[in-house]
């Protein structure tokens, strides 16, 4: 199934800690997800059953309990995320989130590290075009 590109901010949050975990029952999602959140039972079941009708999880019965997992990796979903932000809030252009990263102090030595091997990548793509 395709997925939707319309998520929230909670259900990302939600779709991600399933992820993360590599898989969870309702009650799990609810003691470990939904708890410290104040959310009731009924909520996240609502959320992961949208979420599975939006393609972002699937469910397998084991053990006569849906256990649920994410259709892809966190990291996976926080790129997609950053990806539509890019794409519906800057019309497609990375240049202002570029301009934030580049005035946001509290950038760390190792996030600092990770955007210079990006630039890097970057760089050798546009090399080996030419």
């Amino acid at each position: 199934m395709a997925r939707e590109s319309t998520i929230g901010e909670q259900e990302l949050a939600l779709v991600r800690h399933i992820a993360d975990r590599g898989g969870a029952s309702v009650a799990e999602a609810v003691d470990e997800f939904g708890a410290s959140r104040a959310l009731a039972r009924s909520t996240v079941l609502t959320m992961m059953e949208r979420l599975r009708s939006k393609g972002y999880l699937s469910r397998q019965m084991a053990d006569g309990v849906y256990r649920y997992r994410a259709c892809a990796s966190s990291a996976d979903l926080l790129k997609d995320a950053v990806q539509r932000f890019v794409e519906r809030s800057l019309d497609g252009s990375v240049s202002p989130f570029l301009a934030y990263l580049s005035d946001a102090p509290e950038l760390s030595d190792q996030e600092r590290q990770a955007l210079e091997q990006i630039v890097a990548r970057l760089d050798a793509a546009q090399r080996k075009d030419r």
